[in-house]
């Protein structure tokens, strides 16, 4: 191998004479000529390879400042790159002579040149038969056959040996170096599209190498994540939580295109909503509690900004239902504790709220929602957390599983419940969260009288107008208050002051949440 190398030199200039003298192997002559030089020129090549991997540009164009010639000349004959390992190789060394940092203009201006040699070693869009010629024709196929073959074989051959690499860890004998494969994953970005390249990017995409700064290209990973919210590619659960781990903003904007596409549709059904937020693939990688909490946080923002829509919380509560059955579904044994997920919530709260109604029987319901209730008081009225932030984070958590305040009202009004204070409670505080304690005492009293005019409603049969304009003149202003018994909501600059401070007291502006959630108020939210 030292001899190998110490020749170099010489067998360089031997190359270059050749690859300049084949052209693109047009004439019979140059076609023969190639094929009895193949097996030594992929010799060459490999020693190539291994004498650039080593080196940096400037050092590997001062040692062959000619390599350029060569390497480009050897990758549009294609008598070259059809013989066995060798467009591999030739891909392999133009990966070394990459930048990923390009420090003057002949390196940006390199740069480009390599892309474009390497588009046209894999993109078979771009190659026909005449600059295959007579290759194609011996071996049986026509371009449109060969090239994607040629394709998917140096895809399974790079995906192969960046399994290897992982495997072999922190080995000395490590296949590719880390800048080769930074340098890859930039370059598979015009790619993306192309379904034979999907193996690759997402071997990329699971591959971790020995430092701990990320070694992906951060326009590669942009642009994976905006193919695949745009659903121009398909990628893996595990791949795209890889994606996600590695690169925060690609999560912030998946999250936020979600909420774009829910909420610019004229109309939502429930159906809808769900199979939009499942295909989104956020609820299956929020089983990673990084990602719960980051996608989290955009949730509680957006409802801080809104004040609360109805749109928001349902696309929270849909989120949440579709999370918690993959939760479910992905762990028996939960792989983080549920602080991990809601840490401002206490577990027993959470425990409960977790339970799913479809699994109790429903003479059971009341009793669940007498212990929510009971658990969500206890901390309500402490002293000790009476700040407007801290009453936010939980009902914010008791927003997440809203089904259960559907419910409650349920029973309320249909199953005629016998001690309605609890669930009456419960309902005050979903639909008002900012009640200071005498505030929300009030707020009782005329719940108490909106449930008992509705439940004398039930019982009168016939209903006179009489009837009904006593509950309308005695009943309105609670009805309102309760949001869940009457529709009306207090007018937007009425109801944005609360809100507002317990931006102030989580130590964020209203700039700052307009930021998290701008294209929400595109939405007139």
């Amino acid at each position: 191998m030292a001899q190998d190398t110490l020749d170099l030199p010489l067998n360089f200039e031997f190359w270059l004479n050749k690859a300049v003298a084949w052209g693109q192997a047009s004439t019979l002559e140059s076609q023969q000529d190639v094929c009895l030089h193949l097996p030594q020129l992929q010799k060459f090549l490999q020693q190539i390879y291994e004498t650039l991997k080593h080196m940096d540009f400037p050092v590997a164009i001062q040692r062959f400042p000619l390599i350029g010639q060569l390497l480009g000349r050897l990758c549009w004959n294609p008598f070259v790159t059809g013989y066995e390992e060798n467009q591999k190789i030739l891909m392999w060394c133009l990966c070394c002579l990459y930048c990923s940092e390009p420090q003057n203009p002949i390196e940006l201006k390199a740069n480009v040149w390599i892309r474009s040699l390497l588009c046209h070693l894999l993109s078979s869009s771009k190659l026909g038969l005449n600059e295959v010629g007579t290759v194609s024709q011996a071996l049986g196929y026509t371009s449109p056959d060969y090239f994607p073959k040629l394709l998917k074989n140096m895809v399974l051959s790079l995906v192969t040996e960046l399994r290897v690499n992982h495997l072999n860890g922190f080995s000395i004998q490590k296949i590719i170096p880390d800048k080769q494969i930074k340098a890859m994953s930039l370059l598979c970005v015009p790619l993306l599209t192309l379904p034979d390249i999907l193996p690759l990017l997402e071997a990329l995409l699971t591959y971790h190498g020995d430092e701990p700064k990320e070694i992906l290209s951060s326009e590669f990973l942009e642009s994976v994540n905006e193919a695949f919210v745009q659903k121009k590619i398909v990628l893996s659960e595990s791949a795209v939580l890889c994606l996600w781990l590695r690169h925060l903003p690609s999560l912030e904007k998946a999250t936020l295109h979600l909420f774009e596409n829910l909420l610019s549709r004229q109309r939502n059904f429930p159906e809808e909503v769900e199979c939009f937020i499942r295909d989104s693939l956020l609820p299956q990688a929020a089983c990673h509690a990084s990602i719960f909490r980051v996608v989290d946080e955009i949730f509680r923002n957006a409802v801080l900004e809104t004040n609360g829509a109805s749109e928001v919380l349902t696309i929270v509560q849909v989120f949440t239902r579709c999370f918690v059955e993959a939760l479910q579904k992905d762990n028996e044994q939960l792989k983080f504790p549920l602080k991990s997920y809601f840490p401002y919530a206490s577990s027993s709260l959470i425990m409960v709220l977790l339970q799913n109604p479809k699994d109790l029987p429903h003479g059971l319901w009341c009793q669940h929602l007498n212990c929510i209730s009971e658990i969500l008081k206890k901390i309500v009225e402490d002293q000790s957390i009476q700040s407007c932030g801290r009453l936010f984070e939980y009902w914010f958590s008791f927003v997440h599983f809203g089904e259960w305040a559907d419910i409650a009202a349920e029973e309320l009004l249909i199953l005629r419940v016998e001690s309605p204070a609890p669930l009456l409670w419960l309902l005050a505080f979903y639909y008002n969260p900012h009640d200071r304690n005498q505030e929300r005492t009030l707020t009782m009293v005329d719940a108490r009288k909106a449930h008992g005019y509705i439940m004398k409603l039930f019982s009168r049969t016939p209903l006179s107008v009489k009837d009904l304009q006593a509950v309308t003149a005695l009943g309105c202003q609670s009805m309102e208050q309760l949001h869940g018994f009457g529709a009306g909501r207090a007018p937007r600059d009425q109801r944005k002051r609360p809100w507002i401070i317990l931006c102030q007291e989580r130590h964020q502006t209203e700039e700052h949440c307009a930021v998290q959630v701008a294209l929400l108020k595109k939405e007139g939210f």
